[in-house]
């Protein structure tokens, strides 16, 4: 019995050791292709990026970040969360640097607005309405969002734009955080622009009652974040906990929602200072090359995802 002991605790140790120092810092590029363009269009390539969670101090991925310019999408899309510190901004604008010069949308999440917190983790597994929500200090998200603007990002907070990408229409639209009922879906309602060749939406938490508005107006693809994966996951049993109303299925990924749209949630790059943990749910930023519904050789049922894991480099994480 003490050798199990013994032998427990250290596979304990060594899980912990491995998900703290390691895997959190295991950047990871994903791709996927999805069948969401009107017919007869060029394919589009945007990069989702969500959940820096960023510190001043995590070098290393504000360097792994600036680098994924090296893609050439034709489209950045942030889906919120991104700071994680009073001091951040300029770490994320470091990051997000070269991205800056390409076509980009914003919106976002609860952790742009409110610092973390030390939080008793088993909240996250309590019924809905028993977990008190906790916010931290005010985060300076009007010095992120002027920045960004600046430099010629849109923010699609409660806002429906028709924009040119690529020499192609994109109806674009995006509510702030459902996760702290921020969200006005009432300011977007309506059916999107029916000549565009996509129809996108975005929202940080992916809350069911927001896609299934998305849905009704007759979007094609929502992209969204909040859920880091379920930042720790079991193998053969997956995320956890999604920290929000949606299925642990749909935790990170793409999947479909309904019979017309598809839904894409990013992992995530960052976790909580609080709880600097991943367990098989390496931080993600996705590639999406999106294709005409009508083209043969797009999967039917399944989008076709794989990963490119880079190695981190040296440096703070």
């Amino acid at each position: 019995m003490r050798n199990v002991v013994v032998g427990t605790t250290a596979l304990g140790a060594a899980t912990l050791g491995y998900s703290a120092g390691i895997e959190r810092r295991h950047w990871t590029l994903r791709t996927a292709e999805l069948p969401v363009l009107g017919p007869g269009t060029r394919p589009v390539k945007i990069l989702h990026i969500s959940d820096l969670h960023m510190l001043p101090t995590q070098q290393s991925k504000q360097r792994w970040v600036a680098a994924l310019d090296e893609l050439q999408p034709d489209l950045v899309v942030n889906t919120g969360d991104n700071l994680a510190h009073p001091q951040a901004v300029p770490s994320v604008l470091r990051a997000l640097g070269p991205l800056l010069t390409r076509p980009g949308v914003f919106i976002f999440g609860s952790n742009d607005y409110y610092g973390p917190k030390p939080k008793n983790p088993a909240r996250y597994l309590l019924p809905k309405g028993r977990a008190k929500r906790v916010h931290g200090t005010r985060l300076p998200w009007r010095d992120l969002r002027a920045a960004l603007i600046e430099r010629g990002w849109l923010d699609l907070t409660h806002v429906r734009r028709t924009i040119d990408i690529a020499g192609q229409n994109v109806f674009a639209a995006g509510v702030d955080d459902p996760h702290i009922r921020r969200d006005r879906y009432s300011d977007i309602a309506g059916a999107p622009d029916p000549g565009a060749v996509l129809r996108l939406g975005l929202t940080h938490s992916p809350e069911p009652r927001v896609l299934d508005a998305f849905a009704r107006d007759g979007y094609d693809l929502v992209l969204a974040g909040h859920t880091h994966g379920g930042q720790l996951r079991l193998p053969g049993v997956g995320a956890l906990v999604t920290n929000c109303e949606l299925d642990r299925s749909r935790a990170r990924g793409a999947s479909r929602w309904g019979k017309d749209m598809w839904l894409h949630v990013s992992a995530g790059l960052g976790t909580s200072p609080y709880a600097p943990l991943r367990f098989a749910c390496p931080p993600e930023a996705t590639l999406l090359t999106l294709v005409p519904r009508d083209n043969p050789n797009t999967p039917g049922k399944q989008a076709k995802r794989r990963a490119k894991r880079s190695k981190a480099q040296p440096g703070s994480a």
